[in-house]
């Protein structure tokens, strides 16, 4: 169970706030959608997602070569809540990393 201070202390992150309110909205993501999303390197968007998962927020899944995270199924309903009202009312915020992920391949699907 999230405590909320570890709740929004890993939510005061613009990297990870923006990391968890995209997983929130597709269900699912690869290190290589966030990169792409987030114009970021592997070792950055990798080294937030490891704080993600250490704060219970994330939780991982290995597919072969890629690995997919997902909002942790364990995480209150009120934490839930926040990240989903977050994304409706904020949409400009996204737009960017929305626009980058919508536009481009998922390179797990193409790589083999």
């Amino acid at each position: 169970m999230t405590a909320p201070l570890t709740f929004f202390k890993c939510l005061a992150d613009d990297t990870r706030l923006k990391i968890l309110l995209l997983v929130e909205q597709a269900q699912e993501l690869c290190v290589c959608d966030l990169q792409t999303a987030l114009q970021l390197s592997q070792p950055k968007v990798s080294r937030h997602l490891a704080e993600l998962r250490k704060c219970e927020l994330l939780v991982d899944e290995r597919r072969g070569r890629w690995v997919y995270y997902r909002l942790n199924p364990c995480l209150p309903g009120w934490a839930r809540e926040v990240l989903t009202t977050v994304a409706r009312n904020n949409p400009l915020y996204m737009a960017e990393c929305s626009l980058h992920l919508n536009a481009a391949e998922s390179c797990c699907e193409t790589t083999p």
